[in-house]
């Protein structure tokens, strides 16, 4: 059943007999507790699919676009591309792991910012032809190298999440977007549409709304240069809540209608990438070490608590911020995990903060949190684990490596994803379906069903 990350061919665990994701976690953990205690992943796939049909509920004229670098688990790709899904590329790599799953050339934008001369010929030889640019160096770049390519000018947005310096590092104003556009037209390189910098999680409607007007400004002064611009990119920032999907849904479309109606042919796309992954992954984690610490070290020379404090738990875990939790060093809140052993409702919690097994200041993954004391090999398991947490580790230590990920899927989803249109012959090439079920002794028995 087991399914690695890194492998072509990997393995689906069907969920029957009422087996249910926690049983599967519950398993490994059982499995992983008679051997090295390796931390591991478990994602359900059903969860993809489901947030793939609430988008088309809510963003039904919206196509989404999803970025690799937020997960690139073949299985998720696999999935998104039989759901219909185009794919956002910064790099070669990304571009060449997306091509394998013979996504075509048209369902690729490459993003990346700063490209590499050598990858934006890789692009050009592939036929990977929608580029996004957002300064003249760039441009020059792309009109040498890649001379059919289709350019998504990348603007950003006054009111986008003034608070996020990440954000407003790219992209450029509505006061050079004239000078580029008149650039592109005097080297003969094509534009086709703008792109909006939206990649923050974004509650606030109104910076969807500003996106779009200000996109308007720019297709008006492509148009009166002379280009055919047809495609609208609104950008990222989509949470995963329903309710805000029907809040932006609501404030975009309306904005669609008055500066972009059917009339124009303008085709508007999006960049949701959290939203499909965030909450199908669980990252499970041993405890590695714990260190007690005094509350309060003001008036003491040691660490020790005072007879009559309450003491503070440091724990250290087998993963941390240069691996799985590489978010956290982009100030991204990495929520208390629950702990997996019997603990009883009345059991004392205490002040706990949570750490990698670098020894690095840095490497602190929860500053605070309120945990029962926990013992040197319990598990921690940290929900909504999918975004940003698959890529290469950050150290260069050789037992740095990414957890191992275990697809599961329920017989329910897996139907529903049927029904949907996505066929197992046709589209999910690299699926093999294991039925998963487990005997009294919590091991894992599974048995290959021909894909």
């Amino acid at each position: 059943m087991k399914g690695i990350v890194d492998e072509p061919q990997y393995s689906v665990g069907l969920l029957e007999g009422g087996t249910a994701l926690c049983d599967v976690i519950d398993n490994h953990i059982y499995e992983q507790t008679l051997s090295e205690k390796n931390a591991f992943f478990v994602a359900d796939l059903g969860v993809v699919m489901r947030q793939h049909v609430r988008w088309r509920t809510h963003m039904s004229q919206i196509r989404p676009f999803y970025p690799i670098r937020c997960n690139s688990s073949p299985a998720v790709i696999e999935v998104l591309a039989a759901l219909g899904t185009g794919f956002i590329c910064t790099n070669k790599f990304e571009l060449e792991l997306v091509q394998s799953h013979g996504i075509p050339s048209e369902d690729i934008i490459y993003s990346g910012v700063c490209k590499q001369v050598s990858q934006i010929k890789y692009a050009a030889k592939n036929g990977i032809d929608l580029l996004v640019c957002d300064n003249e160096a760039e441009l020059r770049k792309i009109s040498r190298c890649h001379p059919n390519a289709k350019l998504l000018l990348q603007v950003s947005t006054e009111a986008s999440n003034q608070d996020d310096e990440m954000s407003m590092a790219f992209g450029c104003t509505l006061k050079d977007c004239r000078h580029l556009l008149e650039s592109a037209k005097e080297l003969g390189v094509q534009v086709v549409g703008v792109r909006s910098l939206i990649s923050s999680p974004c509650e606030d409607d109104h910076v969807y709304v500003h996106a779009i007007s200000d996109a308007r400004c720019v297709f008006d002064m492509g148009e009166e240069i002379g280009f055919d611009m047809k495609i609208l990119d609104i950008g990222g920032g989509f949470s995963g809540s329903e309710t805000q999907l029907e809040l932006i849904n609501t404030a975009v479309m309306s904005m669609v209608d008055l500066y972009f109606p059917p009339s124009t042919g303008v085709s508007i796309i999006a960049e949701p990438g959290s939203y499909f992954v965030s909450s199908a992954f669980t990252l499970a984690v041993n405890i590695i070490s714990k260190e007690v610490v005094a509350r309060d070290r003001q008036d003491q020379a040691h660490d020790d608590p005072s007879p009559d404090d309450e003491p503070e738990f440091q724990y250290f875990m087998n993963e941390g911020v240069y691996g799985s939790f590489a978010s956290k060093l982009a100030e991204t809140l990495i929520a208390t995990p629950s702990v997996h052993k019997n603990t009883a409702l009345e059991a004392p919690v205490f002040s706990s903060s949570l750490w990698g097994p670098s020894g690095d200041d840095l490497d602190q993954v929860v500053e605070h949190c309120l945990l029962p004391e926990l013992n040197i090999g319990d598990w921690l398991m940290f929900t909504h684990a999918g975004a940003y947490s698959l890529g290469q580790p950050l150290c260069n230590s050789t037992d740095s490596t990414t957890p191992p990920v275990y697809y599961v899927i329920s017989s329910r989803d897996w139907f529903e994803m049927q029904d949907t249109g996505v066929t197992q012959e046709a589209t999910l090439k690299n699926f093999s379906l294991v039925p998963y079920f487990l005997n009294s002794c919590q091991t894992e028995a599974a048995l290959s069903v021909p894909a």
